[in-house]
């Protein structure tokens, strides 16, 4: 009877092993056919609204379950086309929840004529093909995205209004002009300088006016005037008629122990950021070299902030009386025990009065800047607007702050010898975009009149007195 009891349980585990292995082979056959990538995710953005001679696209596609296979971008216009990329990718098995695939990637590209250049105006679509992994008995459609654009290859149109355009190395001049309706940046370009047009007040939506000048170390005019829209397509052209180079003068600077320790230590207290070279003759090239530098690059900075606006209408004027210690331009070279130790320019006015003199504000503006400033020592940067700005270094004290407005003669601070100064003086630097002209040309009405009111008219109020 126990036998018998028993004898119906005897096939139960092998009913059980066979159903999981039917189980399992039922998965596998529905991992075949189910377990397919899911449809990829595609977002095309273009970087601009047409396509130009080159415009950057970038392409966002995403696939998470079992990663992108393959993805392409094309340009094309009518039977014409180009491949723009071309990617491969690695996948996760069909059987298998875990190993390297590619979930998601951001492709970059440029679309247009130097990419296709049998492209021509009119319309073109820029095409997106994401491909997903497939399973042993499913082949899935790979997944298609398309953006048409406007295709615009020619640059907008540029028309000169002002005439007489002289200038001089390091000095400035002003260039009114009408351009294209199509135009998203204009101005003129001198060698590495960018100066930006701005809307001529009071005159029609597509006149504008740039002021640019000539840099002190460019013995020719390389400057053009340029437009461009939003495909990247651009023009140019020149529009100087007379240039005047300007050789400036050579000085000899002998650097003795006594400056050396009277600047060096203070100039080092006041930078943190600058490290401490281990001597003193080293740390004075350092702040002569790479201090400098990064004092440009934050004037540089600083023309960012200037004002869209004429901020004063009377001529420029230095510190009354100041004796000329030093020019505009000068080529200096720096000696110590009579051996070369450093070249640099001298990119303002060194004037001398009296110790700790009253300094005035050279006309009508905005301080943006008033603090102790690398060679400059205690510092004023004045904005006088569209990228016209004056700089009073070596200061004893300041008597400004930043963001307040000042009028032409208010005192600014007094004259002293921080920074890189060896007696107490003012050093007097005019800016344009960051770069520094000739103070002397703003100093004098006649050149104002002539060179920028004339041609300005009614956009620029100006009294010569």
């Amino acid at each position: 009877m126990a036998e018998d009891r028993f004898a119906g349980y005897s096939g139960s585990p092998i009913k059980i092993i066979l159903f999981f292995v039917g189980c399992i082979i039922l998965a596998v056959f529905a991992q075949g056919i189910f377990r397919a990538g899911t449809t990829p995710s595609i977002k095309i953005v273009p970087g601009m609204p047409v396509i130009g001679k080159r415009t950057p696209v970038r392409v966002e596609v995403s696939e998470p379950r079992r990663g992108l296979t393959h993805v392409t971008v094309d340009l094309i216009q009518g039977d014409k086309s180009a491949r723009l990329a071309d990617k491969n990718y690695p996948f996760a098995s069909q059987l298998a929840f875990w190993g390297a695939k590619t979930s998601q990637d951001i492709v970059q590209v440029e679309a247009g004529k130097q990419t296709l250049s049998e492209l021509t105006g009119g319309t073109a679509t820029i095409r997106v093909t994401a491909e997903r992994a497939g399973t042993w008995l499913r082949r899935p459609k790979p997944q298609v995205e398309e953006v048409v654009l406007p295709v615009r290859l020619t640059p907008p149109s540029i028309q000169i209004t002002s005439i007489q355009t002289y200038i001089s190395q390091g000095g400035c001049e002003i260039v009114v002009y009408r351009v294209g309706e199509s135009a998203v940046k204009d101005g003129v370009r001198a060698g590495s300088w960018w100066f930006p047009g701005f809307a001529l007040p009071g005159g029609g939506k597509q006149d504008r006016f740039s002021i640019f000048a000539i840099p002190y170390d460019m013995n020719e005019p390389k400057a053009k005037l340029v437009v461009e829209d939003a495909a990247g397509n651009s023009a140019e052209i020149g529009f100087i008629d007379k240039f005047f180079p300007k050789p400036f003068r050579s000085d000899d600077m002998e650097i003795g122990d006594a400056f050396l320790n009277k600047v060096v230590p203070e100039i080092l207290s006041q930078t943190p950021e600058m490290k401490d070279r281990g001597n003193v003759l080293d740390n004075y090239i350092a702040i002569n070299r790479e201090l400098r530098q990064k004092d440009g690059e934050i004037i540089k900075s600083l023309a960012q902030k200037s004002a869209a606006a004429f901020l004063w209408t009377k001529p420029f004027s230095t510190i009354p009386n100041g004796k000329p210690m030093a020019a505009f331009g000068d080529r200096r070279t720096y000696l110590y025990q009579g051996k070369i130790i450093d070249h640099q320019d001298h990119l303002g006015l060194d004037l001398a009065v009296t110790k700790q003199c009253p300094v005035p504000a050279a006309n009508d503006g905005v301080v943006l800047y008033a603090r102790y400033f690398g060679i400059y020592g205690n510092a004023v940067l004045i904005d006088h607007g569209y990228g016209l700005q004056t700089i009073y270094g070596h200061l004893s004290s300041i008597a400004v702050k930043e963001g307040q407005k000042v009028a032409k003669g208010d005192v600014i601070g007094r004259t002293g010898e921080t920074g890189l100064a060896g007696g107490d003086h003012l050093h007097f630097s005019t800016i344009l975009q960051g770069l520094p002209v000739n103070p002397n040309e703003w100093c004098d009405g006649h050149w104002i009149r002539d060179r920028m009111a004339k041609k300005l008219g009614a956009a620029f109020s100006f009294s010569a007195q």
